[in-house]
This record gives structure tokens, sequence and C-alpha cells, in this order.
């Protein structure tokens, strides 16, 4: 993973993105932390890190905007939390639970670009429909145009012999010849 992007923060509050070499305002980090982008912001005269600081500031600025991602009853629990000895477990369990949400958002943004993906099998049942239909547009009374019975050397994760399947598509292919000789 990419180092966070430093941000450096001026005695006038002015934030320097140092790898632009440019200021920016407290929405170019919300956009960059968008786009994926970890960042680091710092005091540049102390050296003290004001990331916290700044990442509340843009949660607030974007609540008060009515931008509303956490409900009222979420906002009293975290506030209940700084003041009784639940404090200790709330961090950790707001850890994995946006971690848990981050891993099910990819899950699903992979299974949306491909939702049969995810079935057990797909990846031979994909391999099965490929060869027949091969098999099938091969030129019906030209014989068999698909690999040949003896490259066997290909096995499915799943165990399948791909040789058997060949054979039960050269089978299909001399069926489907002979029908086709019959009706000229």
């Amino acid at each position: 993973m990419a180092d966070p992007l430093l941000i450096k923060r001026y005695a006038s509050r002015r934030l320097y993105n140092t790898e632009t070499s440019d200021y920016v305002t407290l929405e170019d980090i919300a956009g960059f932390i968008r786009d994926g982008r970890d960042v680091q912001i710092v005091d540049l005269k102390s050296g003290d890190d004001l990331t916290r600081q700044y990442l509340l500031q843009i949660v607030a600025e974007h609540e008060s905007r009515g931008e509303n991602v956490l409900p009222l009853d979420v906002l009293t629990d975290l506030v209940r939390s700084y003041t009784t000895q639940a404090q200790s477990v709330v961090p950790q369990f707001l850890a994995m639970s946006f971690e848990m949400l981050r891993e099910g958002q990819s899950k699903m943004m992979e299974s949306m670009t491909n939702p049969m993906s995810a079935m057990p099998g797909y990846d031979a049942m994909r391999a099965q429909q490929e060869a027949f239909l091969k098999a099938m547009t091969g030129g019906l009374g030209n014989g068999w145009s698909g690999p040949s019975a003896d490259d066997s050397d290909d096995t499915p994760d799943d165990g399948t012999d791909l040789a058997d399947i060949r054979k039960q598509l050269e089978a299909m292919q001399e069926q489907l010849s002979k029908m086709s000789d019959k009706k000229k």
C-alpha cells in the first residue's frame, strides 16, 4: 500500500499538499479519501499529527450540510462512549464493523461485474458451455472442429475430466452429423 498523502498545516492554518506543492481545502482532502488515498495531516511547526481532528471536521461539515450518514442514536452512543467504560471496546468494534462493510462492498462489486462467478463450479460449467458451443458451431457436416480427444492435459478445478466431456461432445457431434445427413 502506498504511503499516505502528506498534508502540512502552516501557522496560517492553510493546508499544503506536499505531492503537488499546492494548497488544498478540506473538500480536496475529502476527495482524496473518497478516491482511496490515505492522508496524514501534520502541523508544520510542532510536527503533531492532526489527521483525526481534520477528519472529524470533514464529517462534521458533511453532517451540518444535511448529508446525514450517522443516525442520531449512533452519534448519541458515540458521545456516551467517551464517558463510560465502553470507550475501550467502541474503537475496535467500529473498526471491525467498517472493515466488514468494506469487505461486503468489495464482494458485492465483484459479483455485480459477473454475478455468476460466485456460483460454485462456475468455471467448469463455463468451460463445458464453451466446448459445447464450439462443437455446435463447428460445421454440422464437416466433422469435429473442436479439440481432439487426446488433448486431455487440462483438468478443471472441480475434478471433471475434460477427456470425458470431449468424448461426449464428439458423440453428440456424430449424432448431429447423422441427423444432418438424413435431412439431405
